[in-house]
């Protein structure tokens, strides 16, 4: 198994994949299932989530604020984007930490810089998630890039769990 850790860090990324997450709604289990798209540049961040048959929400962070915005509905803004998804969805979708995550980095509990690789592949974050990088896009690159992503937290209304494959989001 690689012990290469995946490479340097990017300000400006573009790519898209698979996204699952199972949560608790009104103490019933729930999933949400979908593609999404990921850009982003210094100062800002645009996600889009979608179904197969339709766009399902467009998010927006920058510095200043996070914008929700839905079809049919009134744009939702909030000072960050934690505040924003918690509100919208019910559940924290942690766009903070996925800037790092898609590209195999993380907080760790300690405090310290998480570079994943092939052979060290888990960490618990400062901000209470369980990562563990399933798979790797070529694991045995100089520089591996993760592929799938599990991610799960306990919150204050149950289990959290997101499950993120990086790659088409048609497959």
């Amino acid at each position: 198994m690689s012990q290469s850790t995946v490479g340097a860090y990017r300000d400006t990324i573009e790519l898209g994949g698979r996204l699952s997450v199972n949560y608790l709604k009104e103490g019933q289990p729930d999933s949400l299932t979908g593609n999404f798209t990921w850009s982003q540049q210094p100062g800002r961040i645009d996600v889009t989530l979608s179904s197969s048959f339709s766009q399902l929400a467009a998010i927006s962070v920058t510095p200043q604020q996070a914008t929700l915005t839905q079809a049919g509905r009134e744009p939702l803004v909030a000072q960050d984007i934690d505040t924003l998804t918690a509100q919208a969805l019910g559940w924290q979708l942690p766009v903070a930490g996925l800037r790092d995550w898609l590209q195999g980095y993380a907080v760790g509990a300690d405090g310290k810089r998480f570079a994943a690789s092939p052979a060290n592949n888990t960490v618990y974050t400062r901000d209470g998630w369980r990562l563990r990088f399933a798979s790797w896009q070529d694991e045995t690159a100089a520089h591996p890039l993760p592929k799938r992503i599990d991610a799960a937290r306990t919150t204050a209304s149950g289990e959290l769990e997101i499950r993120i494959i990086i790659g088409p989001s048609n497959s």
